[in-house]
């Protein structure tokens, strides 16, 4: 005859071993899903934190949609289509709409705007080719899709702004972000609790608008007014 009381120690062990898997399980979920940002979060606007939203003077490509509106809406709209993240040379300059790399962010924003980053870019190398240290051949297919060529041209025709991501009314939507040395993306136009921006880009991550600002090193923050620049630096996307 079996012995009840051993039979019922088994039982609580084995509910008791599936509950803490069931328990890890979940934190780890939650755990993975906070690290790529997959758990769902109030967001925050400027108005929460009395701040003036800037609109640029310009609007470029008349659609009654000012640029920097318009560079934020480009970069959702990349950021929505989720591009997946590959890194490769295109001869005919531009990747797919479902590839692309943090660059690709960025002239996709412009080109929401009416401007041909690429060709701005690469007239800017082919004016001041000193400045451009590390391009050994020019090269219009891929040059305005590398990290330090767009610094270099945005540190020359860009208003460069504070580093400190704590100063939240100096940070705006469709402002430019260098991160580390090697990233770039967008500032959004949402906030988190304490009024720090998210940052649109694409580094292969399942959520594309995130609020990771405090994650990286700030290396280079700017604004593009093209009512500062000479218009004959301008050129549209055709």
């Amino acid at each position: 005859m079996p012995n009840l009381s051993n039979c019922f120690k088994k039982h609580v062990l084995r509910n008791f071993i599936i509950i803490c898997i069931i328990i890890i399980f979940t934190i780890v979920t939650i755990l993975f899903m906070n690290k790529w940002n997959l758990v769902p979060k109030k967001y925050f606007s400027a108005k929460d934190f009395d701040i003036k939203t800037i609109y640029s003077s310009v609007d470029f490509d008349d659609d009654d949609i000012d640029d920097y509106s318009d560079f934020l809406l480009g970069a959702r709209k990349d950021a929505e289509n989720h591009p997946t993240y590959i890194s490769k040379y295109y001869a005919d300059s531009y990747p797919p709409d479902n590839e692309g790399v943090c660059t690709d962010v960025i002239w996709r924003a412009f080109k929401n705007a009416g401007y041909s980053l690429r060709d701005m870019v690469d007239n800017d190398i082919k004016e001041h080719p000193s400045d451009y240290p590390n391009i050994e051949y020019r090269d219009k297919n891929i040059d305005f899709r590398r990290v330090n060529n767009l610094r270099v041209f945005f540190s020359r025709y860009a208003t460069s702004l504070t580093l400190d991501y704590t100063d939240i009314k100096e940070w705006q939507p469709g402002d430019i972000v260098f991160l580390n040395d090697n990233h770039v993306g967008m500032i959004s136009d949402r906030r988190n609790d304490k009024g720090y921006t998210y940052i649109i880009h694409n580094g292969g991550q399942p959520n594309r608008e995130e609020d990771v600002i405090t994650n990286y090193k700030i290396t280079g923050h700017y604004r593009f007014d093209a009512s500062k620049i000479d218009a004959k630096i301008l050129v549209s996307f055709k």
